[in-house]
């Protein structure tokens, strides 16, 4: 059994003969004083205990396995590529109900259908129940699917129905959807878009990965629908995987406005019957299309034919906790197991792909220009060295912002900072805000009145009086998007303004009604922070401002400057997309860093490629493989001598090239102190074996006892 403990072992229980258990199946099996749902991973092993040395197993839940075969393969592929316990990997591809146990048959697909008294009731019985008779007169026709009742009938007008005894609930066999006869027309495409829809279509039934490099507004989402549109007729299915929930619903949409098949939606945001129901659809074959964020990746499909990841370049892609796996690097993977081909999709991508397009390991397939023929943005540099500022911004910003909004245009501002200031700061002393437990300052959120940590997330109320000098004078320091917003309705009293970032979001549906009002109104103001970066298509912003670019030039990650890169290259994406043209202003102080003269003068792609010879030089990553043995103690002290110990046993790999141990970047964190070890390899092999020695070598220091340590394979964050 594969149990979901931290633990890299199996553990061997007796099952009775009678019971039918496959490899992939739930068991519920003791484990000390405790009961565990675990996964069978194999049956008579070799190196199993005698019999009478084994517990039995509680209970078989499952007579068909829940993972099958192939995503078995997928997950023990990733426990050891990842150097992670394969009874948590197994049990983190599960939805939270099979985790905990529940009976699959329980959450079958539900139907509604009228009962014989039901069919024999005469319609004036029902006259002064409007919405009773409605839902009556559809009974009549046909059953309700469960999904479709919450969408369109009221479930109390149901139950009033079954209490009467004139309507049932039925168990509906799940059956693969119905393929449609053509495939669904689509917008005339460009030369580029047709050459990549067809290169995607010559590359059905066989494993083969596709870099789609196109320009913001290149149209990459209209040359996934018409690849998938052909893919449909064959009754196959599809995973679309974004990086975020902010995207989900837009791209939902847009899937099931061009498809008259099921179309489902996958993320944390859903409730948990609502996940298994997504779940067993994808099993089944009753969902087509399944556009989800990284989890999505582990679902059960029936036949899946092609997997397409959008914004392969985004950091979310990455588990930054736990498993710490890829699912763009997974879902390459996966498509090979599966024989299907996987489409990696942006406007920015990674170095990592876009080294492998020019080495032919992936085929490139290149989106130069905007789809309906639009400029791309000009860029123009806001050089606020000796300006006077208004609330952060300059003058020459504020003019053009008022030139555009008296044009009828949107103007969008951008600003990855939340909250209303980064800290609090005495005008007495000097003191600033900051957090108890991590070496960072609160920030400021006025509406809530807290201060608020955004790396461990302790709150607190707004202190009345300095902590060093008892003085009451407290200022913000620095500037948010709360702030910004409210900074602009003073300067612009008679403009709508939108506020799109993590805490005007954070209620269920407030993106969506967001979005939608910014599409159907005129002119506004739209202030936010890295969620506006992607995806979105606003066609009426004419002007996009890069409040502060200055925070993200300077940083100790080799990976900054690519990442800056991307963003300020996304972001920029967002402007004249319309048939308006489009313009990015980026305000610095510093218009002569070599970084923003590269992307303004050349762009994204000229940028890439630099920064890859770069890498080469200084054999970095994609040039050399990277691993991250990270230590968190409440004494630095345990984190340096453990990790010191570690490279004294890591110096005897030649292979291995060191750096470390160091205190992390941000070296304290709800409240335990962090160091850092970084191992560079340029044989892969090598790499991994000298992981499981060292593993083997670890588990058996009493100071690991002491400590909280991680082992992150191909990191993206080194913070």
């Amino acid at each position: 059994m594969a149990l979901p403990l931290p633990l890299r072992q199996h553990f061997d229980y007796l099952l009775d003969a009678s019971q039918p258990a496959q490899v992939g199946c739930r068991v519920r099996v003791p484990f000390g004083n405790r009961t565990l749902i675990g996964i069978v991973w194999q049956i008579a092993p070799d190196d199993s205990f005698a019999a009478d040395k084994l517990k039995p197993v509680q209970a078989l839940l499952d007579t068909t396995p829940v993972l099958p075969e192939l995503l078995c393969r997928l997950l023990s592929f990733a426990a050891e590529y990842y150097h992670h316990p394969l009874g948590e990997v197994l049990i983190s591809a599960l939805p939270l109900l099979l985790r905990e146990g529940r009976n699959l048959s329980d959450y079958q697909p539900k139907a509604y259908q009228l009962t014989a008294a039901g069919r024999a009731l005469d319609a004036s019985a029902l006259k002064r129940a409007r919405k009773q008779s409605e839902l009556w007169q559809a009974l009549l026709q046909h059953r309700i699917s469960e999904s479709l009742l919450g969408q369109q009938y009221s479930r109390t007008s149901l139950k009033q129905l079954m209490d009467k005894g004139l309507a049932e609930e039925v168990v509906v066999p799940a059956s693969p959807y119905t393929a449609p006869a053509t495939p669904a027309s689509g917008l005339k495409l460009t030369a580029a878009q047709a050459l990549a829809v067809t290169a995607i279509h010559q590359a059905f039934g066989r494993f083969e990965r596709l870099l789609l490099e196109g320009v913001t507004g290149s149209g990459k989402t209209e040359v996934y629908l018409q690849s998938i549109a052909s893919l449909l007729c064959q009754q196959q299915q599809v995973l679309v995987i974004v990086p975020e929930i902010g995207l989900t619903p837009q791209t939902l949409a847009r899937f099931q406005a061009r498809f008259d098949v099921p179309v489902l939606c996958w993320h944390s945001g859903l409730s948990d019957s609502e996940r298994l129901h997504c779940y067993l659809q994808a099993q089944s074959g009753a969902a087509a299309i399944i556009v989800g964020t990284r989890s999505a990746l582990f679902l059960p499909f029936w036949r899946l034919g092609l997997i397409i990841i959008d914004e392969e370049h985004d950091q979310s892609l990455k588990q930054q906790d736990g498993f710490r796996y890829h699912a763009r690097d997974l879902a390459i993977k996966r498509a090979a197991l599966q024989h299907c081909p996987i489409v990696l999709g942006s406007a920015t991508p990674s170095l990592e792909s876009l080294h492998n397009a020019l080495n032919k390991r992936y085929i490139h397939l290149p989106l130069p220009d905007r789809a309906a023929g639009q400029a791309l943005p000009g860029f123009e540099l806001v050089n606020l060295k000796q300006q006077v500022l208004q609330y952060g911004l300059a003058s020459q910003t504020l003019a053009q912002v008022r030139q555009q909004l008296a044009a009828g245009h949107q103007v969008m501002l951008f600003l990855n900072r939340r909250g209303f200031a980064p800290a609090l700061c005495c005008d007495e002393c000097g003191w600033l805000t900051e957090c108890q437990r991590c070496s960072a300052f609160t920030t400021y959120h006025k509406q809530s009145r807290q201060l608020v940590c955004h790396h461990c997330g302790a709150s607190k109320a707004i202190p009345r009086q300095c902590a060093n000098c008892g003085s009451t004078k407290l200022t913000p320091l620095g500037q948010g998007t709360e702030q910004l917003e409210e900074n602009l309705q003073q300067l612009f009293p008679a403009t709508a303004i939108t506020r799109l970032d993590r805490d005007s979001t954070r209620r269920k549906g407030a993106l969506n009604t967001l979005l939608e009002d910014i599409h159907q109104h005129g002119a506004r103001l739209i202030v936010g922070t890295q969620m506006l970066a992607k995806g979105h298509h606003f066609p009426n912003v004419t002007l996009v401002v890069i409040v502060d670019v200055d925070g993200a030039l300077y940083s100790s990650d080799f990976r900054a400057p690519e990442q800056l890169a991307q963003l300020l290259t996304q972001v920029a994406g967002r402007a004249g997309r319309g048939d308006k043209a489009g313009k990015v202003l980026l305000q610095t102080h510093y218009p002569e860093h070599a970084l923003l003269q590269d992307i303004i003068q050349n762009g994204y792609a000229s940028f890439a490629r630099s920064a890859l010879m770069e890498r080469e030089q200084t054999r970095l990553p994609p040039y050399q493989h990277l691993s991250l043995f990270s230590a968190q103690a409440h004494q630095a002290a345990l984190c340096q001598q453990w990790l010191t110990q570690l490279a004294e046993q890591a110096r005897q790999f030649p292979a291995l090239q060191l750096l470390g141990p160091i205190p992390a970047p941000l070296e304290r964190r709800a409240g335990l102190y962090r160091w850092q070890l970084q191992l560079y390899s340029a044989n892969r092999t090598a790499m991994h074996q000298a992981l499981s020695t060292l593993l083997d070598t670890i588990s058996q220091w009493p100071l690991s006892r002491k400590i909280k340590w991680q082992l992150d394979v191909d990191p993206t964050d080194l913070t």
